[in-house]
């Protein structure tokens, strides 16, 4: 099943690139190490609330692990739970601390952010 997804990532972004569409293909295709890059410097910025550097943390560690609350064979709910999980810590990230501090720690590029701050209720 991961393979599946992995392929199917790949293939997205494979086709993005082959339209001409290079820029949308690396934010599609960077977009999920970008989230990792953005969690790990959030986790060690000291103006992160220390409860929500636990809640990142704890949110880390459940993406880590094999057991999850909705199993990821389950297509689409498998990894649905997963994602409203991220978009809740994330905006309890940006309620407390504020756009600037992900604006700031976002390794990519300027679109993919200007997205999340929307999704999340902030103003890009």
């Amino acid at each position: 099943m991961v393979g599946a997804a992995v392929g199917a990532y790949a293939a997205l972004v494979a086709a993005l690139y082959v339209l001409g569409r290079r820029e949308a293909a690396r934010a599609v295709g960077g977009f999920i190490p970008d989230c990792i890059v953005l969690f790990r410097r959030l986790l060690v910025d000291g103006r992160v609330a220390r409860r929500h550097r636990v809640a990142l943390w704890a949110l880390v560690s459940y993406l880590a692990l094999p057991i999850d609350l909705v199993p990821d064979v389950i297509p689409v709910a498998g990894q649905l739970d997963d994602a409203i999980l991220v978009a809740l810590a994330l905006r309890v990230v940006l309620r407390h601390g504020g756009p600037a501090i992900v604006r700031e720690h976002w390794p990519g590029p300027a679109a993919s952010l200007a997205i999340i701050l929307r999704l999340m209720g902030a103003e890009s």
